[in-house]
């Protein structure tokens, strides 16, 4: 009982489906997650869209405005330093820029950021689809 109670309401064990996350987190890894923390600028989460779970960087609360310009992330007018591989854009994104964050609501980017796959296609994601900052990542594969 004590164990359901944890997975249920405390930590959140994942298969992560892709690389949208990678090299942060690759495609087969296993992902524990905990869900009681604060969320902060910068924490890779996991969250549900369309009944999947993925994993993204949040980079934006709400009343943010996320700009994205010349493969830069400002997020209020400052320019957000990251230590990504891949560079930021907004080709092949639905939303336009600058992007107002709605209440209750974060902006999540993909570590792979060539995959849009992430806020910049379908907005920003709803706290309550949010199941919690990624804590602990075991490699499955090509170990």
């Amino acid at each position: 009982m004590i164990v359901t109670v944890l997975c249920v309401f405390v930590v959140g064990i994942h298969v992560n489906h892709g690389n949208s996350s990678y090299p942060m987190i690759k495609d087969g890894d296993l992902v524990i997650t905990y869900k009681l923390g604060d969320l902060q600028g910068g924490t890779e989460i996991a969250y549900r869209r369309d009944g999947k779970i993925c994993f993204g960087r949040v980079v934006a609360f709400e009343d943010d405005e996320v700009q994205i310009a010349n493969q830069r992330l400002m997020v209020n007018g400052y320019e957000i330093m990251e230590d990504t591989v891949f560079p930021t854009s907004t080709e092949g994104a639905v939303i336009t820029f600058p992007y107002v964050v709605p209440k209750g609501t974060v902006f999540v980017l993909n570590d792979y950021r060539s995959d849009t796959n992430d806020s910049r296609t379908f907005g920003a994601i709803p706290l309550s689809d949010c199941e919690g900052e990624v804590v602990i990542i075991l490699r499955r594969r090509g170990i």
